[in-house]
């Protein structure tokens, strides 16, 4: 009996799904992100329309795709029921009648660049994706010019065009977004998919939260989640390398900053001035000196003070995937020192579990048989003192339309692996946060995404930095890379 017991596991524990604010007095809550714009609106409806009656939309394509983008935007005014994830999905209203107010085009026909059809057409004579990059220079210079104009920038990039998109050193969606952020132009990128694509709800469900949110919308929030302090912040760190594979490497490093309530969503680009010698290690688990860690951490905690009347966090919570080295920790507690409690987190999302929820056997004698559905969202196995395995992706009745619902509904879903590197504390109340903060990727219509936003906003961005050796180390509104 003695190795039966020292080869058990630990207790599970189940967290609750957590809610989501659709208004700034928390009085309009819902677990179900879609269901909840269905129901209240977007949270910042009140105000959005102050600053801008209607959501105006620029355009730069070739000329052949022009009706076919009318249409699309047409679409995202229209009513649609849905015809997939029936379970999760609600009908689509409409867009103004999610938002509250009107999606249109911009009225100046200078917000509006066509370019020919034929790639070869689009610029001057060199390799296709230098064509292609010319066109997005001019084209992004020529709607700077009536900025005032437009919210949102919306970029066909035809599947005929798809020899133009990569190159060595260069990917045209990273080169977009750097151009747009430069310019401060938040832009949305439209293949021929979407003008293809059979389930209209889920559709323009997804298109309208990402053009809602690069237009300055807020479409939810967290709300409050018990037991976490109310001036708690979120950083996420993600490294990149750039530089040729043979040579010494330098890091980029993204720190991306967030509020108690998943808000902010501002991040610093940052330059690493120690370069890695140890190259095979730095592929393995790229990391920061002390200095440097303790540069991008002080960088990120003035921007939360910049919008936080100069505060300071009561608790602050640092996430990345790979381990926190000394130097690391040692940088981060260098810069931290003014703050109360600092807990330094890995989020690993392949740590090699996996799990069945078992129910009462309806065979008499039989002790369990396999459940119709996974795990269920928000377990927790707590595996010591400072580790866990949590499951973001799993079964959430709450969020369903009828009765259960399993995101994807593909294969036996695997946790997330948390482990504590510095700081006190209970770990379901770490745990709980990083199952929040699934829930905050406004670039899409999911009800979750597989790591916490910390992660994905954070790995997105370090990898568009490292590609762009042009883009400057400054803050940036994450609106402008979504």
């Amino acid at each position: 009996m003695s190795g039966y017991n020292a080869s058990k596991l630990p207790p599970f524990s189940l967290l609750d799904e957590p809610q989501l604010a659709f208004s700034s007095d928390n009085m309009s809550l819902d677990v179900n992100p879609l269901r909840g714009l269905d129901r209240y609106g977007a949270y910042s409806s009140a105000t959005f329309a102050t600053y801008t009656p209607a959501l105006r939309l620029a355009s730069l394509g070739p000329a052949g795709g022009r009706s076919r983008v009318r249409d699309l935007i047409e679409t995202l005014r229209s009513h649609h029921a849905p015809g997939d994830r029936k379970e999760y999905v609600p009908a689509f209203r409409g867009f103004e009648k999610v938002f509250g107010v009107p999606l249109v085009g911009a009225q100046t026909p200078l917000a509006h660049i066509k370019w020919p059809d034929d790639l070869d057409s689009l610029g001057p004579a060199g390799p296709p994706h230098a064509r292609l990059l010319h066109a997005l220079r001019d084209g992004m210079s020529r709607l700077a010019l009536v900025r005032d104009q437009f919210d949102v920038a919306l970029v066909h990039l035809p599947d005929a065009w798809q020899v133009a998109f990569r190159a060595p050193g260069f990917d045209a969606h990273d080169a977009l977004k750097a151009l747009g952020a430069a310019h401060s132009i938040p832009t949305q990128v439209i293949n021929d998919r979407v003008f293809t694509f059979g389930y209209k709800a889920s559709l323009a469900w997804r298109l309208s939260i990402a053009l809602y949110v690069k237009a300055g919308g807020i479409p939810w929030k967290l709300a409050p989640l018990p037991g976490v302090p109310e001036d708690t912040a979120y950083i996420g760190l993600a490294y990149a390398l750039r530089g040729d594979p043979k040579e010494a490497h330098y890091v980029t490093c993204c720190s991306q900053v967030f509020d108690a309530d998943g808000g902010g969503m501002q991040f610093v680009a940052f330059e690493a001035r120690d370069p890695v010698s140890d190259i095979e290690e730095a592929r393995r688990n790229p990391f920061l000196s002390r200095n440097d860690m303790r540069a991008v951490l002080a960088r990120s905690l003035n921007l939360y003070q910049s919008r936080n009347g100069g505060l300071l966090p009561r608790r602050l919570v640092v996430h990345k995937t790979t381990s926190f080295k000394p130097e690391e920790l040692e940088g981060a507690l260098d810069a931290l020192s003014a703050v109360p409690e600092v807990e330094c987190v890995e989020v690993a999302s392949s740590p090699g579990w996996r799990g069945v929820w078992l129910k009462e056997s309806r065979i008499e004698g039989q002790r369990s048989e396999p459940d119709n559905y996974p795990v269920p969202r928000g377990t927790v196995l707590f595996r010591s003192g400072t580790s866990a395995l949590v499951w973001v992706a799993g079964n959430a009745p709450r969020a369903s339309l009828r009765n259960d619902y399993y995101q994807g509904k593909k294969s036996i879903p695997r946790p997330i692996n948390i482990t504590r590197h510095a700081g006190v504390g209970p770990m379901e109340l770490t745990a709980l946060e990083a199952l929040a903060l699934t829930k905050m990727d406004w670039n899409n219509d999911a009800l979750y995404d597989p790591v916490p936003v910390t992660i994905r906003y954070s790995q997105r961005l370090a990898r568009t930095i490292a590609n762009e050796p042009t883009l400057p180390g400054n803050t940036y509104a994450y609106r402008l890379f979504m």
